[in-house]
């Protein structure tokens, strides 16, 4: 065969090549005469670009760029590349038969003769869609992530780097610590450690315990930008590259104040409980014989005007610190839901009228009349007996007490639809506003102080709110004019 004859033969390659190349299915491989057309077709090509070697053998390669590089002679451009620097690598959209678009990564080589000059060139395209849209789903979620992270406000999320100093600043962050991104980005993580963390060098103890256990997480006081203190929750975590390189550390900061002080209150009101169980118990043991000393003092008969009037009295005051301590046992046993319900059918009414009965003492006493208004049907309802005698009593005692010498109370009752409906009116000092909205929390009276006139604990309304959830219902106080 001639110089000639072998320059005019088409452009291929022989077997063993042609074998490999034809068996080739994830790239498609194929040869460009000097002017771009179509000279070989591999089963790759066909799968990845749709078009069967009649189809395309002999066509120029540009039908595979969308129109936009058409318009920027792009094609060609590459051909240009390739053949003065001897190989063309690059990324973007090209088009298949049916009109579709697939990203894909083009290497085209220039293919020249002994003498040097350009003969054609050999192609290799690889279809990257599924990597770019991975690539691409990727990207959205870190987007949606970086969002996310700087909308939290509830937390301070942030990166440090390898030596401790702020890389990042969310929203959470600057509420807060209360430094903006621009003001502390660059600077060490000491500053937001009291005197005494720093001196200890606890901030370094913290990212050393990072990552040596891979994860740190600690509460204690931390500073705001203005020096005020708070209790903060913090997890700090190392972050490692795909070589396993330390990058920085990311940290996480609650502000836990709120929760802290919430927890100190119910510590303290477990406490208060608590010594209230102790109190009532070690003040009903010696009221037991107290009462038994009284009943038998009872039975021996006497004329002597003085000693009656100190029976009445031990009596009396007997029985109402009595009615305190059981009050305090009561709260403590709701408190600590140790208080159960015995709930049976009843007539409230007869209930009530045992309440106004016990309660006629504390009227006497003060010259104040007392009026009960019940209707003719009954009214039965699944009640504790004892406790909703109970219930009336202390709302008759709280009314007697706060009500003038020659005061009136009312006691009525009726149904209202599905529920009974119990009033205490009376006509005495009232309730101021701010006393209205705590009137039935615990230990609250209307006058505070150890010089109270009118005494008593405060538990009354208290357990009268609480027991009569416990039944289900509510209670209100209200204003009307003078009086509750």
């Amino acid at each position: 065969m001639t110089n000639k004859e072998a320059s005019d033969k088409p452009l291929g390659l022989e077997d063993p090549y042609a074998q490999l190349v034809h068996g080739v299915l994830d790239y498609a491989i194929f040869l460009l005469d000097r002017a771009g057309h179509v000279v070989t077709w591999n089963p790759g090509a066909e799968r990845i670009k749709g078009y069967a070697p009649a189809e395309i053998l002999g066509r120029h390669f540009s039908v595979f760029y969308p129109r936009e590089a058409l318009e920027r002679g792009w094609p060609q451009h590459e051909l240009d590349l390739a053949a003065n620097e001897g190989r063309l690598e690059d990324e973007g959209w090209r088009v298949r038969k049916d009109g579709s678009r697939f990203w894909a990564s083009v290497v085209i080589t220039a293919l020249r003769d002994a003498s040097g000059e350009v003969r054609g060139f050999a192609k290799i395209t690889r279809d990257l869609s599924e990597r770019r849209r991975q690539e691409e789903l990727l990207r959205q979620s870190e987007a949606r992530f970086r969002l996310l992270i700087e909308a939290v406000e509830d937390y301070a999320i942030f990166m440090l780097d390898t030596q401790g100093r702020v890389a990042s600043w969310n929203a959470g962050a600057e509420r807060i610590k209360g430094y903006g991104a621009d003001e502390i980005i660059g600077e060490h993580f000491r500053v937001f450690y009291t005197e005494e963390a720093r001196n200890r060098g606890w901030p370094e103890e913290e990212l050393r315990r990072a990552r040596e256990e891979g994860r740190f997480e600690d509460e204690g006081p931390r500073l705001r930008k203005d020096g005020a203190c708070f209790w903060a929750n913090v997890v700090i975590a190392p972050m490692y590259d795909h070589r396993g390189t330390l990058r920085g550390y990311a940290k996480v900061t609650r502000d836990m104040t709120e929760s802290k002080r919430v927890e100190a209150l119910e510590s303290a009101d477990r406490q208060t409980q608590e010594f209230l169980a102790v109190l009532a118990h070690e003040l009903r043991n010696p009221l037991a014989p107290i009462a038994n000393a009284l009943t038998l003092l009872a039975r021996k008969p006497t004329t002597d005007p003085a000693e009656i009037w100190v029976r009445e009295v031990l009596t009396r005051q007997t029985g109402q610190l009595g009615r305190l301590v059981e009050d305090l046992l009561d709260v403590s046993r709701i408190t600590r839901s140790a208080l159960v319900l015995d709930r049976r059918p009843a007539d409230v009414r007869a209930i009530l009228r045992h309440a106004a009965d016990a309660s006629m003492q504390w009227f006497d006493e003060r010259r104040q009349s007392f009026s009960i208004s019940l209707p003719e049907e009954r009214l039965m309802a699944d009640v504790d007996e004892v406790r909703l005698s109970q219930i009336a009593q202390n709302l008759l005692h709280n009314a007697a007490k706060y009500t003038p010498d020659g005061g009136r109370i009312e006691l009525s009752a009726q149904r209202e639809g599905a529920e009974i409906v119990i009033r205490v009116r009376d006509n005495g000092i009232g309730m101021t506003p701010e006393l209205l909205s705590s009137a039935f929390e615990l230990f609250k009276q209307a006058q505070q102080g150890l010089d109270r006139a009118q005494g008593g604990l405060g538990v009354g309304l208290t357990l009268v709110q609480r027991l009569v959830r416990m039944h289900g219902g509510t209670v209100q106080a209200r204003r009307e004019g003078q009086g509750l």
